[in-house]
């Protein structure tokens, strides 16, 4: 088939099908990345309009107007002015949601003045014909003076008329729309000539731009003094035009729609939708239905996704058995098994949860149940330097922060943004789970407060709220020291409610899984590899140990199981993990914890479950056979310092507990920060601050229960 270069924009408002659209289009054959110098989704996809004509297809960020307050709406103002050198639109499919007719032709006139070639996909037709609105769509098309074509792409329907309409416009890309929406030239005559004389291929509207954002735009410095020279000399003032364009805009709009459109009284009836908001964003029951929903939320990622994740485990351990037991001992077969193999192991085993996650928040963005969620927490949040739309992210990271942090893309402003990511792994996320169990079962006992709630299911609940409280504070006092200076409007529209779209779904569910392996996935094979390597190699006395053992087994051949088992935790004690852990010890042994705690501390940064599997080698090393019938926890109840005082007490275990509530020990976690920031200085911010904070509220909780 043949291919054309030919690339074509996807825009529109918020909420008007542009995503459903974009993957009607495409299909699967779509790839997501990020705009340069912003991080904002790029998507981008191929279309086969006819058997010979195959187009480019790139989603920009949804926009109500050509005069940007936000970071994504900067994104597609750029691309739409041609001041994007990595995005080049040919021409615009502009999606116009026929139930919100009005706002939408806003934009779609600024478009069609920019003279950009376009083509209108008229959506939602069917809310607009339950709210008793006709549309005539052929008098639309005659009075915009540019292709309109109704569309519903969640059935697919309209899809095949409008390539047909997209490849005829593309085929005569030359033709501009044929006559200006308003006259532009009224508002700044003098200053718009001027402007045209240094860039002479621009329409009159373009030069508006130029003469309000050119600032913000890729141009000589030679040409920027030109421009502000313009405005000096044409005194031009950026606020009167700004405000008599939109005038003069909604006036032309009003005459339209007054010729093509019949609607209803407004006051004719209450929409279902305003029936459910009645109900979900009430001042009680808003809040125990969000209570609700949260709560279902977190424990279907924690329940489905456990049965993946147990089967990936499992099909790596077996695997990983297969390739010990058939490959020779040698370093390049360990390097395989425990370095690269564990390494790709940590990497998609995260993969259910971030499926599952972004999937079910999709469904809630899809439904419009979302935009009620950050409604009813914004007033909340603001007392702590953040705003309604972080409130998603931070109960996503009860499941998992990898994710969570992902979709703080969603917060427009760039401080509260920040913000949310660099508390969001304070959740108390599912890794940890293994950790607190374990813990809680050895020191914790087992009684009834109050004859109906457990000791331990409260210190459970402790545990997940102490994260969150911290999680307020840190935002609080962070927000003072953030010295941002973008200004925070929580504007937000409430969509109407509305059936998911499960394709949409299943493309986003593919689409972050995707980003999460190909991405973050890099760093963590890297440091995987970096702590296989400080574990299995160490200073010479590691070779005198391993000599050591090798002389014992050949003379007492029926101990050879329980002497390699010592052997392994020597060699581990005696790598350069080992080793730092030792050095280490002094500064960690005012928490109440020894060497093996730190060793522990120390892998369980590839992932905090790696806690437990460290735990259970070192302490195989005592009881000798006996030791195989014993759990894990009894092994770890038995264990006793040098002074036979045991390790594990009522003191270090909250003080170990409260560790793994607050510090950074997660190298997936941190990659994916340095993604999202674009720099590594708030990871190593992350890292500082939440290693300092968990060792003082550790050393604090160690010294009292003492």
């Amino acid at each position: 088939m043949k291919k054309n270069n030919l690339h074509i924009a996807l825009v529109g408002n918020p909420n008007s099908g542009k995503s459903s659209l974009f993957n009607a289009l495409t299909g699967l054959n779509q790839k997501v990345g990020n705009f340069p110098g912003v991080t904002v989704d790029k998507k981008t996809g191929s279309s086969t309009l006819s058997a010979g004509l195959s187009v480019n297809i790139v989603d920009l960020p949804g926009t109500y107007s050509l005069y940007p307050k936000r970071a994504d709406e900067w994104v597609t103002y750029k691309v739409l002015l041609n001041q994007d050198p990595s995005v080049r639109a040919d021409m615009v499919v502009l999606l116009v949601d026929a139930s919100n007719l009005k706002r939408n032709l806003l934009f779609c006139s600024q478009i069609i003045d920019l003279k950009i070639p376009v083509v209108v996909a008229l959506t939602m037709m069917d809310l607009a014909a339950q709210k008793g609105i006709e549309i005539d769509v052929d008098g639309l098309e005659r009075e915009l003076g540019i292709p309109v074509v109704a569309v519903n792409p969640r059935k697919n329907k309209g899809i095949p008329q409008l390539k047909k309409v997209v490849e005829l416009r593309a085929r005569q890309l030359n033709l501009a729309p044929p006559r200006a929406f308003i006259a532009n030239n009224a508002l700044a005559g003098g200053a718009i000539q001027d402007v045209k004389k240094l860039f002479p291929e621009i329409s009159d509207y373009t030069a508006i731009h130029y003469l309000i954002n050119h600032e913000h735009f890729d141009l000589p410095e030679e040409r920027q003094g030109q421009i502000e020279s313009i405005e000096a000399t044409h005194n031009f003032n950026h606020t009167r035009i700004q405000a008599d364009e939109i005038l003069q805009r909604y006036a032309r709009i009003r005459q339209i729609m007054k010729h093509t459109v019949a609607e209803p009284d407004p006051l004719e009836k209450t929409l279902f939708t305003e029936k459910l908001d009645n109900l979900f964003l009430d001042r009680t029951w808003g809040y125990i239905i969000l209570l609700g929903v949260l709560f279902l939320l977190f424990q279907s990622v924690f329940w489905i996704a456990q049965y993946p994740m147990d089967a990936i485990d499992w099909l790596f351990s077996r695997l990983g058995g297969t390739l010990g037991h058939w490959l020779p001992g040698a370093w390049w077969s360990d390097l395989l098994i425990n370095g690269l193999l564990a390494g790709l192991s940590g990497i998609l085993v995260f993969v259910p949860q971030i499926m599952i996650l972004f999937g079910l928040i999709t469904v809630l963005e899809d439904t419009g149940y979302m935009a009620r969620i950050s409604f009813l927490t914004d007033k909340l949040m603001r007392k702590v330097g953040l705003n309604g739309k972080s409130v998603m992210p931070m109960i996503s990271g009860f499941a998992c922060a990898v994710p969570a942090i992902m979709s703080a893309r969603n917060i427009e402003n760039r401080k509260e943004r920040l913000l949310t990511i660099l508390i969001t792994p304070l959740m108390s996320c599912s890794a940890r789970l293994p950790v607190y169990t374990m813990l809680i079962a050895l020191v914790i006992p087992r009684h009834d407060v109050l004859g109906i709630f457990s000791l331990q299911g409260l210190v459970m609940m402790g545990l997940y709220m102490l994260g969150l409280v911290m999680a307020m504070v840190v935002s609080y006092v962070a927000k003072w020291f953030i010295h941002l200076k973008e200004k925070s409007f929580f504007i937000l529209e409430l969509p109407i409610y509305r059936a998911p779209r499960w394709n949409n779904v299943v493309v986003t569910m593919i689409n972050k899984a995707r980003i999460f392996v190909v991405d973050a996935g890099k760093v963590i094979m890297v440091i995987s590899l970096i702590l296989w390597a400080l574990s299995s190699f160490g200073p010479p006395r590691r070779s005198e140990v391993a000599a050591r053992f090798d002389r014992e087994m050949q003379q007492h051949p029926a101990r050879t199981a329980d002497l390699q088992k010592e052997k392994s935790a020597s060699l581990l004690e005696n790598s350069y993990a080992g080793v730092l852990g030792k050095v280490v010890e002094p500064v960690i042994r005012p928490l109440g914890y020894d060497w093996k705690i730190d060793i522990a501390v120390i892998t369980s940064f590839a992932a905090r479950e790696v806690f437990v599997g460290t735990m259970a080698t070192l302490y195989s090393v005592e009881g000798g056979k006996d030791a195989d019938q014993q759990t894990l926890r009894q092994r770890m109840a038995s264990a006793r310092r040098e002074d036979g005082t045991p390790v594990y007490t009522l003191a270090s275990g909250v003080s170990l507990m409260i560790f793994y509530v607050l510090a950074m020990q997660c190298m997936s976690t941190l990659a994916v920060v340095r993604r999202e920031t674009r720099s590594w200085k708030w990871p190593a911010i992350q890292l500082v601050y939440m290693t300092g904070l968990a060792y003082v509220m550790s050393l604090i909780a160690y010294q009292l229960l003492s």
